[in-house]
This record gives structure tokens, sequence and C-alpha cells, in this order.
């Protein structure tokens, strides 16, 4: 790395929620929510649950509570105990930055521990500039929804130029499309105060909060600000304390290592994939795949598709399997399908996604300078001649409209008992970031399963140890003595 990773018109966009929520205006803020009907992208729980959605209007900057206000959409899955089980409120974000947490609650309310069902009001919101809270579009962001796109691995002068170039244009397109007013205003820090008026509109004095993934971040942001509004908090696969280009240049590290684990996984299996036997012939066959496409993109899909699917199967081994196959179908017969990408990557929600992703990082702190990209990414070509970039999203942040100096405090020595619950191998979130947001909370624990290789764990892997472990401390307030090392499941069997 070029540096060590260092501790850490108003808002055209609106009218997009307009159809589901009222406009935003600068009448004076909600004190409380009203819960109606969910948005169609909402689902409905099993009975007897039910879900309720509403709006809360909000300051677009907290600094100026009397401006522009936008709305927030929250939705509720209320506790399914008695009223003497019920223990309070538990926010919940499924990370990004840009994951819409609205139908969040549904979702991952159903896989959580029966006990924590019972005892709490589940609680999605979508953070400012992601759903339907003010949603951002930064329209064609360089050419980022191009199909098929450009190799997005720079190599040589030409084209390290073109790829800076893209970054420098990405900026422009949020500075046109979200507005540069906006820009500075969908920060985590931002959606924090969000969170507290969330907590205050339901009437709780104090909310417990669920984050994975940037959600990990997002309730490390809500400590430093509310230590004394925090119940009980869980962050599960843990973003470090960490500028985000840095993070993101770590976490292409980690997803070379864990490519080579699929390599050596695939070739421990070759009667069924018939990629090679070992762990050089599996990368010549993935090399052999990536450079066909390269070379003569088909049905839409070029090197830049084929990186997404394959970042996106690296972060969970249950997709292996699938991308072992395509790399063989392609090879053999031509057929791409297997590479697709999971979801169309034009979609409405994907540009969202993807525009509030850059926004927020680039909001939250400084990004690199050109000459730290291009050396970043020599050395990743340096320690593998492919490396996987289709992480690295602050890199527009070197270009951005709006320069940020301040970085997001996290944490503090205020902060009540955390519970931090990471994957041993995990190369979305690498174990080394919790180790280091610890140090921000003390008393905190952090509860690891041992022998995994994915990203998400606590109520996704159906590990009993870490489900339990976290119930406990969820309903009964049981903070464990010391760290927590649970079993994990090691590599998949090949299906």
């Amino acid at each position: 790395m070029s540096r060590p990773p260092r501790p850490t018109a108003l808002l055209c966009a609106l009218a997009a929620t307009a159809a589901l929520f009222p406009s935003a205006t600068p009448a004076r803020a909600a004190v409380s929510l009203t819960f109606g009907g969910c948005p169609a992208s909402v689902p409905s729980p099993p009975a007897p649950d039910r879900v309720e959605c509403g709006h809360l209007t909000v300051p677009l900057d907290r600094r100026h509570p009397s401006g522009p206000r936008i709305e927030i959409a929250v939705s509720r899955v209320p506790a399914s105990g008695t009223p003497a089980e019920r223990r309070g409120i538990l926010l919940v974000n499924p990370g990004g930055p840009g994951g819409s947490g609205l139908p969040y609650a549904v979702t991952k309310r159903a896989r959580l521990p029966a006990s924590v069902r019972r005892s709490y009001d589940v609680i999605g919101f979508d953070p400012r500039g992601v759903g339907h809270s003010a949603p951002v579009d930064c329209g064609a962001m360089g050419g980022l929804f191009t199909t098929p796109g450009t190799d997005p691995v720079p190599v040589g002068p030409r084209a390290e130029r073109a790829y800076l170039t893209a970054q420098r244009h990405l900026a422009d397109d949020c500075a046109t499309g979200a507005g540069t007013r906006l820009l500075p205003h969908l920060s985590t820090e931002q959606t924090a105060y969000d969170m507290d008026a969330i907590r205050a509109a339901l009437g709780e004095p104090r909310m417990s909060f669920l984050g994975v993934s940037y959600g990990s971040y997002l309730g490390a942001a809500y400590t430093a600000r509310f230590p004394h509004r925090v119940d009980r908090m869980v962050l599960d696969s843990v973003v470090g304390p960490w500028d985000w280009y840095d993070f993101d240049v770590i976490q292409s590290r980690a997803l070379l290592r864990a490519r080579d684990t699929f390599f050596s996984w695939t070739a421990a299996h070759a009667d069924r994939f018939g990629l090679g036997d070992d762990t050089d012939a599996v990368r010549r066959s993935y090399l052999r795949a990536r450079r066909g496409l390269t070379a003569r993109p088909a049905g839409g899909l070029g090197p830049a598709e084929f990186d997404r699917t394959v970042y996106r199967a690296l972060g969970r081994t249950e997709r292996w399997t699938g991308l072992a196959d395509g790399l063989r179908a392609y090879l053999m017969d031509g057929d791409v399908d297997g590479l697709r990408p999971a979801s169309a990557f034009d979609s409405p929600e994907s540009r969202n996604y993807e525009a509030a992703n850059r926004i927020v990082k680039c909001a939250d702190g400084p990004g690199p300078t050109p000459g730290e990209i291009l050396a970043d990414i020599r050395r990743l070509r340096g320690l593998d001649a492919q490396p996987v970039l289709t992480g690295l999203e602050a890199t527009a942040c070197a270009y951005w409209h709006h320069r940020s100096n301040r970085r997001t405090p996290l944490g503090g020595p205020a902060a009540p008992p955390v519970l931090l619950v990471a994957s041993a191998h995990d190369p979305v979130t690498p174990i080394q970031g919790a180790r280091e947001l610890r140090k921000l909370l003390p008393d905190s624990r952090l509860v690891t399963l041992e022998n995994d290789y994915s990203h998400g764990v606590f109520a996704s892997r159906g590990n009993g140890c870490v489900d339990g472990t976290v119930a406990a401390y969820l309903v009964d307030g049981s903070v464990p003595a010391t760290d927590v090392r649970c079993t994990g499941p090691g590599l998949p069997g090949a299906h």
C-alpha cells in the first residue's frame, strides 16, 4: 500500500420518493412515526407477523436544523413475544454503503433466533440517499454501467490514464446528478443522527443495533455520537476503522487470498469441475476464460462483468460451485450464462446503490491522490498479474467535488460493551478490521467463526455457537467473559 491504514437544486432526486412518501419540506421535524402500508420492495413476513412502514422528516444538515429537510423511510416488524418479553427496538442495517434497509427488517428478522424475534421490534430503514430516502442518481458514473465494460484492471500508461479519466468522469457525474449541495450531507455521521431521530420518534430512551458489513461502520459511528443511547450492539463482518480507500485496498489483497483458496478447492474437485487437478491448472483455466471475454465479449459480458461475478462469488462459499460451473461451461461450450452477474447491473436499484456507495465513501473522509491509486494498483498487480479490483470504489474520491479532511469518529471510551462478530477468512471485510475496531470499543468482545471463508455470520451461517452467543447477549445482556471462538464449517463440498 502507498501508506499505512489510518484510523479513522435542493435534491431533485427527492422526486423519486413522492409516489410513496410525501415530499420533503422545510416544515418542523416530526416527533413521532405514523406507520401504514409498505412499498412493493418490502416483502410480507409470515403470519401472524406483520410489517408496517412510515417516514420521518429530518434536517439535511444537522448543523442547520431549520434548513432543508429530507425524509427517511422506516419499516417495523413488531416483537412476537408477550409485552413482558419485549426489550425494545433492534435497528438493523444490511451494509453497503448503499444497501436498502427497508426490506431488511423482514428478511433478516426471519433468520434471527426466536428469542430475539420475541424480544425486539425489528426496525429497518433506508439510509439517506438510498431506496425511498431521497435516493441519489449519478447518471452514467463515468461509464460504469456501459455493457460490456472496459477492462477494470489497467495495464500500461495509456490504460492507467483511461482508468483515472473514468474516475474523474464518475465524480463529475455525481456532482451533476446528485448536486454538489447534497454531496457533503450523505455521510455516515449524518446517517447516525438519522438513526437517533428514529429512536426518539419511536419513544425509546435507548436502542439496540445489528449492523452487517458497512452496518458495522455505521454502528461504530453511532456509538461515537450517542454512547448513552446504545443498549446492545452487534457489529457483524466488521469494516475496520480506516479511510475508505485504504479499506478497499486491504479488501483487494484479501480477495487474492480467497481466490487462491477457490482455485485450490476447485482443483480438489477436479472430477466434478474439470478445470484442472492442481491450483496452477485451475488458475490457467480461469485466466483463459477472462482473456476470452476480454478479446471477444459475449452476450453483453466482458472483463468488467466477469470480475463482478467473481467478486460476488468469492464472498460466500456457497457460490463457489456456481462460479466453477460457469467457468467450465464457458470454456467448453462458450456458454456465458453461468458467469453473468446475479442481478441486472444497470437496474434502478443497482444504479442507486452504486451512486450512494461512492457518495457516502467520499463524504466520510479524505480520498486518495491519483498517484496513490496507480501505485496501489501496480502493487496489487505485483502480487498477482490479474487482481480483482471491483471493490476499489473510493478511487473516485480523488476527484470528488466536495473534499473532506475530517474523518468519521468511531467508537470511544464511553461505549458500552459491544459484540463484534467475524469470519476468520472473510475476504470482503477481513478479520483484521474487527481487531482494529475493538481497540476503539472498550470492553467489547470478538466472536470469531473459525475455519470459515464467507461474509456475514450471525443469523447467516447457521452456526449454533455464534447464534447462541449473540442471542444471549441481545436478549439477556450476557457479555462473554472473554473472546469466543466457534468451530466453523470449513470449505464446502462440491454439489
